[in-house]
């Protein structure tokens, strides 16, 4: 399994033990340079947020990986944990359906 694939299971498996809501995986190779995924997923409260972003720095650190930044924890409404191959969006319902990300970055035929 090449390093970004096992990266991204790691998260997943970080967002489903926090019992994450709506994830979608987002193969963005072809649209970014600055990362291979994106993981979208929500949380049903600002805490809820703020935990399932530190459970997945938590755990893809002990699966030897380095988080690069975490942004927008302090408010938990939309917290980016930027792992380099995967970027991770965990946000509240309300902020995803805003902004769209799922619609911004899918890939126009």
């Amino acid at each position: 399994m090449n390093t970004s694939k096992k990266l991204l299971k790691l998260v997943q498996n970080a967002i489903d033990d926090l019992k994450g809501v709506n994830t979608v995986i987002l193969d963005v190779r072809d649209l970014a340079s600055f990362t291979d995924y994106m993981v979208i997923a929500s949380g049903t409260s600002s805490v809820h947020v703020k935990s399932i972003a530190d459970n997945v720095a938590k755990e893809t650190k002990k699966g030897g990986f380095s988080t690069i930044s975490i942004e927008g924890h302090s408010y938990g409404e939309w917290v980016l944990v930027d792992l380099g191959d995967v970027a991770v969006h965990v946000m509240l319902p309300t902020i995803r359906e805003f902004y769209q990300l799922e619609k911004l970055w899918a890939k126009h035929e």
